[in-house]
């Protein structure tokens, strides 16, 4: 295990994970707490979790990777990104950092992977927290296929931003400038390019986890949405509440997809609560 020495806040530790060298960010002492990021153009963990990681690293181990074929994970030549390949590279994430179970946070696309690693590996799992989760079948949203679909461009990348978060102003040029350089490095839109290919509703069918397997799941669930989400509707989020039977929904009004940057505090504090509670139950 290495740690980097480049300046950017994205690159922090690699770890060897089955030949792949793997991006990650491991802050803080106590439960571990793996974080999963979403999909996104130019995605990286620090990008997804950078106002999440520091405040739960106050009372949690936080370990937040870059999922293969994101960010600064390796992208090996021939790699198959599906469900299966994702999910089996967290599995060996873990293994390789010698975690034996976890809580579990899955925003958006992540969702889907915890609740994989949930129902194929519950001796993994401790907790789970899903927001924004895709998981459960649905019509393919115009915002999502927006960002499956994206092509390089400022203007593209600033309407991204736009569909992302309810609070317009978050969203302006220099950061549009900064996700599209990270959506351009070298290798990066070829491999998310390759990820979801239109019809992009094929791709949502793909990140669908059976339902008797979601609802034969014992953990304690937080379930977290946005009411004014373009990218996942909220229908998603009350399904599984519907299903996961030790569930709770919270729903952040004046909210897009980014409820962790939009609502960080609130956010931050209620995953905090609903992790700690865990010495109590």
């Amino acid at each position: 295990m290495t740690t980097t020495t480049e300046r950017s806040p994205e690159i922090a530790r690699t770890v060897d994970v089955g030949g792949i060298a793997t991006n990650y960010h491991d802050e803080g002492d106590g439960h571990p707490v793996v974080l999963i990021h979403g999909s996104g153009p130019g995605v990286t963990a620090w990008a997804n979790w950078r106002a999440t990681i520091p405040a739960l690293a106050t009372r949690f181990r936080v370990v937040a990777p870059d999922i293969l074929g994101f960010g600064y994970t390796e992208r090996p030549e021939g790699v198959e990104y599906n469900s299966t390949t994702w999910t089996e590279h967290l599995i060996g994430f873990l293994d390789a950092l010698g975690l034996d179970k976890v809580s579990i946070v899955g925003n958006s696309f992540g969702g889907s992977l915890a609740l994989n690693i949930a129902t194929r590996h519950p001796e993994r799992v401790d907790r789970l927290v899903l927001m924004g989760s895709v998981g459960v079948p649905f019509p393919i949203t115009d915002g999502l296929d927006a960002v499956w679909g994206f092509e390089p461009s400022l203007e593209a990348m600033r309407g991204l931003l736009d569909v992302f978060a309810y609070d317009r102003s978050l969203v302006n040029d220099e950061l549009a400038e900064l996700r599209l350089a990270a959506a351009t490095r070298p290798g990066v839109q070829e491999a998310f390019s390759a990820m979801f290919p239109a019809p992009r509703q094929q791709g949502v069918d793909a990140m669908v986890v059976d339902e008797d397997r979601i609802a034969a799941l014992p953990n304690d669930t937080l379930i977290i949405h946005g009411r004014d989400d373009q990218v996942i509707p909220l229908s998603n989020s009350l399904r599984l509440l519907e299903l996961i039977e030790r569930s709770q929904l919270h729903v952040y009004g004046r909210c897009g997809h980014w409820v962790q940057i939009e609502h960080a505090a609130r956010f931050n504090a209620l995953v905090a609560n609903f992790l700690d509670e865990r010495t109590q139950s």
